[in-house]
């Protein structure tokens, strides 16, 4: 079925997937090495089979955001996502935190991936995301080598306080981040309320809070301000039965694990509520309207 709009010329939102499986995600990075990733139990395939299925059900497209690491070695996922439509864009290689690098590190993780995922798919990949959306004031940088690259468009800013990440004096919606280039910034949904902002885009904040409070904080973004929303999720989220890692800290085992089981349900009601397409169509978009 199609995903229906709330309201006529309701704005079609931006939907992507961050594919990196359960052990890679910076919750576990205090307490699981790249060096032990290669012995762990991979889910990421027939976890995004699932992710597959649930968005040609609702005939909806999307963009995937890739780590290098997982598409090298599961190259047939790639190909089947990019078959299917979908956008296949760039994660990074191996998740690691972008103001964790240095300018000439940056680029070769954005060459190496990047090539990675062209090899493999055969389409041009024009779209990053940053790692634990890890693009701030620390780094304003990592826009100008994005900018040098090529790339399109970035989706790497969450616009929030919070203790991973977050730059809360970035605009809320789509901006360039490099005068005189044409890359595009589409940050992670955010809304407000009492005069605070607060994280709507996905992820943790979707699945462990009421379904309701989405649906109001893109209703705002869409109804209110007649913007488009940016929503995100994993993979690993619609998997309760990956493995539990009892030694990483409490907080990010909440974070985590909370709500795992209704996750795919939640999916398919936002996903159908809404209107959804591929990030690379929004930044176009967005282009033709952002100075």
């Amino acid at each position: 079925m199609n995903a229906v709009p709330e309201f006529p010329g309701a704005p079609v939102n931006g939907l992507s997937v961050d594919v990196e499986d359960w052990f890679q995600v910076g919750a576990f990075e205090g307490v699981i090495g790249r060096e032990a990733w290669d012995g762990l139990d991979c889910r990421v395939e027939a976890n995004c089979e699932r992710v597959l299925t649930l968005l040609e059900a609702l005939e909806v497209k999307a963009t995937f955001f890739s780590l290098g690491w997982i598409a090298a070695r599961y190259p047939r996922t790639m190909r089947k996502i990019a078959a299917h439509g979908h956008e296949v864009a760039s994660h990074g290689w191996d998740h690691a935190r972008v103001f964790k690098l240095d300018p000439a590190s940056f680029a070769e993780d954005l060459r190496r991936t990047r090539g990675t995922l062209e090899d493999i798919t055969g389409q041009a990949v024009t779209g990053y995301r940053a790692p634990s959306f890890s693009i701030d004031a620390r780094n304003r940088w990592a826009h100008e080598v994005l900018a040098e690259h090529g790339y399109c468009y970035s989706s790497s800013v969450a616009p929030v306080a919070h203790d991973h990440y977050g730059w809360p004096d970035a605009p809320r919606f789509a901006f360039r981040p490099v005068a005189g280039s044409p890359l595009v910034e589409l940050p992670v949904t955010t809304a407000e309320f009492a005069g605070r902002r607060f994280a709507a885009g996905g992820g943790g904040f979707f699945r462990v809070l009421p379904y309701a409070v989405s649906r109001w904080a893109i209703r705002q973004v869409n109804r209110r301000e007649g913007r488009p929303a940016v929503f995100y999720f994993h993979p690993w989220e619609i998997d309760p039965e990956q493995p539990r890692v009892l030694r990483a800290p409490l907080r990010s085992r909440l974070r985590h694990y909370t709500n795992l089981a209704g996750m795919h349900a939640k999916l398919a009601q936002v996903i159908g509520e809404f209107r959804w397409g591929r990030m690379d169509a929004l930044a176009a978009r967005e282009a033709a309207l952002v100075a």
